[in-house]
């Protein structure tokens, strides 16, 4: 053979011997020893920016496992359930007790009762809300079926007849009243129950400087309406909003504006941050 020839079959066994070497490597699976040690995570990963955290970090605190409800609007296991159908025992008025009325697992505004307040009070929350207008609601513009959610008793949550209702649009259902109207409009003709889910983060100040805004975002019968909106300060009526101190929990607030609105199945979660330690 010639010495070319052989130079070229050495090289062909040599191609072919290095394709199946890779070829097995490629095809081999860790052993079930290699494969556990990293099912928790890495410690030879880069750190995550501004974080104590590698990337897939074995440390990191897991979240809390928080049972979900079995039908949609329910309230997960962590939730405080304000109202469950059956009675006010979470809320006041003033300093007694409420005197709106309880109805068939609902409550109804009593017109000149005051507001009603949760007797326990909240920071960063979520907060799950079912209102109704009367079938019949009569009245125009903000006096037609007109309430509020207010957040720590300060930011509300317009609640009014949505439907066919004509009046100014941060006066509207769902506006951040006096400040941003929802946007969009999915609301319900009177007589359906209508739904807020609301994410609120509180403002935060250093003395009395603000540091952050609050910040709303809001779920409008499952259509976003707010995404993450700041609030310009507390609600106020026909004047510009502002900040002032502020506690750092406050309770939340349904206004008694003279309409027969009622409500049902209302809870609120308390919002934590990430990366909190296991209990």
């Amino acid at each position: 053979m010639h010495s070319l020839s052989r130079t070229l079959l050495f090289s062909a066994f040599s191609l072919v011997a290095a394709s199946t070497t890779i070829a097995l490597t490629w095809g081999q699976q860790p052993t079930p020893a290699a494969a556990a040690s990293h099912d928790l995570g890495y410690k030879d990963t880069p750190m995550l920016p501004g974080l104590p955290w590698h990337v897939h970090d074995p440390d990191r605190p897991h979240a809390r496992v928080v049972t979900p409800a079995d039908v949609p609007g329910g309230a997960p296991s962590d939730a405080i359930v304000l109202f469950d159908g059956h009675d006010l025992a979470h809320w006041r008025s003033g300093d007694g007790p409420p005197k709106w009325e309880v109805g068939d697992g609902y409550f109804e505004v009593v017109p000149g009762t005051g507001d009603m307040a949760t007797k326990e009070k909240f920071g960063d929350c979520q907060v799950h809300v079912e209102w109704q207008e009367p079938p019949d609601v009569t009245g125009t513009s903000q006096g037609r079926g007109n309430s509020g959610v207010f957040l720590m008793g300060r930011y509300e949550i317009q609640v009014l007849d949505p439907w066919q209702n004509p009046t100014y649009a941060d006066g509207a259902a769902a506006a951040i009243y006096g400040q941003w109207p929802p946007l969009v409009n999915p609301g319900r003709p009177p007589g359906k129950w209508q739904v807020y889910d609301i994410v609120f983060e509180a403002p935060r100040f250093d003395g009395d400087k603000l540091v952050k805004p609050a910040y709303i975002t809001v779920f409008f019968n499952g259509v976003l309406v707010h995404n993450h909106q700041p609030a310009m300060g507390p609600t106020l009526h026909r004047r510009l909003a502002h900040y002032e101190p502020q506690p750092v929990e406050d309770s939340l607030v349904l206004q008694n504006h003279h309409n027969a609105v009622r409500f049902r199945n209302i809870w609120i979660r308390r919002l934590g941050g990430y990366d909190e330690p296991e209990k």
